[in-house]
């Protein structure tokens, strides 16, 4: 419980950029306010609202909203197993929540009771600080005369920064060259294309994922002998086994 409401509580707070953006966007307070509630995925909302906000097709927006959040399908394959949930519609509804706070809340925990114990607390703490900052943001930014002198432009980048920076840090050399590929074909086709083709361009810049295992910097070096000993000490504790 301790864990759950303040991961929802820290991690809704953000619903106050998302607020901010959509209004910037072009979005009524209603409109925002009605995303959060049933796409409720923050990465894939400012996908969506980007586009918006550079005039793009909102078919693009929504196709890139659609890639960001396809991760969810992974993570409802893993949890439906972990949560073992019956009924079509309890099921259905904790669908809704798959989202990266609530999977790894609820993986943490050591037994299917504390997982489902974690998962709806976080679901419903979060659930409800997204929405309700989700509003108070876009209430407060649509009550102000000139929204482009505040720079809130800058808002849903700085989110998405905010989102890779933790793989990247944890990532290895491969991460970062998605990452840069990535930034790359974006910024090269941005003056060419549409709003909003360009980050799904972008995102082929994953297919290197699935070229061979990812290299790994290698710890330090063992000392002379120390690997076969390592080696004996396996094979006697075989033999043992």
């Amino acid at each position: 419980m301790r864990d759950s409401l303040g991961v929802g509580v820290a991690v809704g707070a953000a619903g106050l950029a998302f607020g901010t953006a959509a209004a910037t966007a072009g979005l009524s307070p209603a409109q925002a306010v009605f995303t959060s509630m049933f796409m409720f995925t923050g990465a894939s909302q400012f996908a969506l609202i980007g586009v918006v906000a550079g005039g793009g097709n909102l078919v693009a927006g929504a196709l890139g909203a659609l890639l960001l959040g396809a991760r969810n399908t992974l993570y409802g394959l893993r949890l439906a197993d972990v949560l073992d949930l019956r009924g079509g519609l309890r099921r259905a509804l904790a669908a809704h929540g798959v989202i990266d706070e609530t999977t790894a809340v609820a993986l943490a925990q050591p037994d299917r009771a504390s997982a489902r114990l974690a998962f709806t607390t976080t679901y419903v703490v979060l659930g409800t600080s997204w929405v309700v900052t989700t509003l108070v943001g876009a209430l407060a930014t649509e009550r102000v005369s000139d929204i482009g002198a505040l720079g809130l432009d800058a808002v849903g980048p700085a989110i998405f920064l905010a989102l890779l920076w933790p793989r990247l840090r944890e990532g290895g050399a491969r991460t970062w060259l998605i990452a840069g590929l990535g930034a790359g074909l974006a910024l090269a086709a941005t003056p060419l294309l549409p709003p909003g083709v360009p980050v799904l361009l972008a995102a082929s810049a994953a297919l290197i994922a699935l070229v061979g295992p990812e290299m790994r910097v290698a710890g330090p070096a063992a000392a002379p002998g120390a690997a076969d000993a390592k080696e004996s000490d396996n094979d006697g504790e075989g033999v043992r086994s």
